[in-house]
């Protein structure tokens, strides 16, 4: 009666997910009780990492503006080329992160500063509801 009752009550499963749920209870504290001597240390020496991390916000604010550097006429011809063939796959309006997925599974040069020039060139423009047009009026004619 007393193993039957358990397999009928589903007693077996019961039990097995208590152990487990016990088990990774003790890795788990036994992996913070580990790691307990590296967090008290912290704790101890906080003032100096505070500065630490503070002198590394200041230094990385004084770096300077970054040189965006200028594509070739034949290069950005190309590009252009490139997008546009991709925007015309996609509806319109297109979303952006749309263009960037089929631009990253088509191996294009790094997709998101290109987005990012194209949109700054005016290839793609903004349609304020969240949502990016290509701008027929700046394709180049050939």
């Amino acid at each position: 009666m007393g193993l039957e009752a358990i397999a009928e009550h589903n007693g077996w499963s019961i039990a097995l997910l208590g152990i487990c749920i016990v088990f990774t209870g003790l890795a788990v504290l036994s992996f913070s009780i580990s790691r307990l001597h590296k967090l008290l240390n912290l704790w101890d020496n906080r003032h100096g990492a505070i500065r630490r991390i503070r002198k590394g916000f200041v230094s990385s604010r004084n770096q300077g503006p970054r040189i965006m550097v200028e594509r070739s006429a034949e290069s950005l011809e190309e590009t252009v080329r490139q997008y546009h063939m991709l925007v015309g796959t996609l509806t319109d309006p297109f979303a952006l992160p749309d263009l960037l997925n089929l631009a990253k599974k088509r191996g294009l040069y790094h997709p998101y500063s290109t987005v990012n020039d194209l949109i700054k060139r005016g290839y793609i423009q903004p349609d304020q509801k969240g949502f990016f047009y290509w701008k027929q009026q700046t394709l180049t004619k050939k």
